[in-house]
């Protein structure tokens, strides 16, 4: 049985260990969405993982959730990418990157006064975001005209182009955590009516269009897809979660993905359930698990066939060399929350690599 240092066929390319590295938000990107110098150097730092998966990056321009996350929308941003993705091949690495729309989950303050878009007119409740005003509350999102959603698959597909440009092995489409295609995937905020709306088949036609449209640009072969079917992050819920992944798993097979990458639980514990079962059972391709597995549990995943890879997130942040320390059993460093989000290199690129 594979262990996490099997080399794995992923799509179009071949792993050297089953040790993937989550997509992180790191807010490294400056006020102007570009990659840069240092975001190369902490990428670069974290290449021995059997993937890397860049953070959420906006495939589309007044879209920002976070801030000061990287875009994907402009030749000046794919050059800023070239950096990182040119350090991470020196070095040996894999680098996917995962495109994304924030939905309902942006705001004005960030996006030069404009109303953030939704599948439904339903703001995010009980959390806030951080502008340079300080937290606020989200606001009630436009909703996005069936007209509409063929600009949304075509700015998905030009951030694909720019993401090849930038010289990726491959993207990610962010389908998860409460974002624009996860908003209209469930139904606790897609209350639309038409073709977009309603039935599994069409809440799910705007990820299936733009999983598509990305697939004509790369090639399905280096086209991840991510899900979070139980997560309530964003003020997300849908009533039968365990339904649709499982109808998602056997939908997914048709266009022959690099990849599944699947989100196993709630992060604030609202929702329970087993989704790795049912998708391993009808998922047909390459599964990545995601979500709380420490190096014992990704183990036994994956010898007993469950997972084909795991990604971790918060500890691939705070051991840039995690893969060895798995390997020899080595003590891991504890990430700092404070420096998650936070400018510079402190919390970023200065981890400690194990000495044995």
């Amino acid at each position: 049985m594979p262990d996490l240092f099997t080399p794995l066929r992923v799509g179009a390319i071949t792993t050297p260990n089953r040790v993937f590295m989550a997509p992180l938000t790191r807010c490294r990107a400056g006020d102007e969405h570009l990659a840069n110098a240092l975001m190369a150097e902490y990428y670069a730092q974290r290449a021995s993982a059997g993937l890397l998966i860049a953070e959420a990056t906006m495939a589309m321009a007044g879209n920002s959730a976070f801030w000061r996350e990287p875009g994907i929308y402009s030749a000046d941003q794919a050059a800023g990418w070239k950096l990182v993705t040119d350090a991470v091949h020196a070095a040996g690495g894999h680098l996917f990157l995962q495109i994304w729309h924030g939905g309902r989950a942006c705001h004005p303050l960030l996006n030069g006064g404009v109303q953030p878009v939704g599948a439904s007119a339903l703001a995010i409740a009980g959390d806030e975001v951080l502008t340079p005003a300080g937290k606020q509350p989200y606001v009630v999102p436009r909703v996005l005209a069936d007209e509409e959603l063929p600009g949304i698959v075509a700015g998905f597909r030009q951030a694909a182009e720019y993401a090849e440009m930038a010289g990726f092995d491959g993207v990610e489409l962010h389908g998860a955590n409460g974002y624009l295609l996860d908003q209209f995937l469930r139904d606790g905020t897609n209350q639309r009516g038409g073709q977009y709306g309603g039935s599994r088949e069409n809440r799910a036609r705007l990820m299936f269009e733009v999983v598509e449209a990305v697939s004509e640009v790369w090639g399905s072969d280096r086209v991840g897809l991510r899900l979070s079917p139980l997560n309530s992050y964003n003020d997300m819920i849908d009533s039968d979660p365990i339904g649709l992944a499982t109808w998602l798993a056997g939908e997914l097979n048709q266009f022959n993905l690099a990849y599944l990458h699947l989100m196993r639980g709630d992060f604030f514990g609202q929702q329970q359930g087993d989704v790795v079962t049912p998708v391993r059972a009808h998922y047909q391709g390459v599964l990545i698990g995601n979500m709380g597995y420490n190096p014992e549990e990704a183990a036994t995943a994956l010898a007993e066939g469950k997972l084909d890879a795991v990604a971790f997130g918060t500890a691939f942040l705070a051991n840039p060399d995690l893969p060895a320390r798995i390997k020899a059993g080595a003590p891991l460093n504890a990430p700092d929350p404070a420096t998650f989000y936070s400018p510079g290199p402190e919390g970023y690129t200065d981890y400690p690599v194990w000495r044995a």
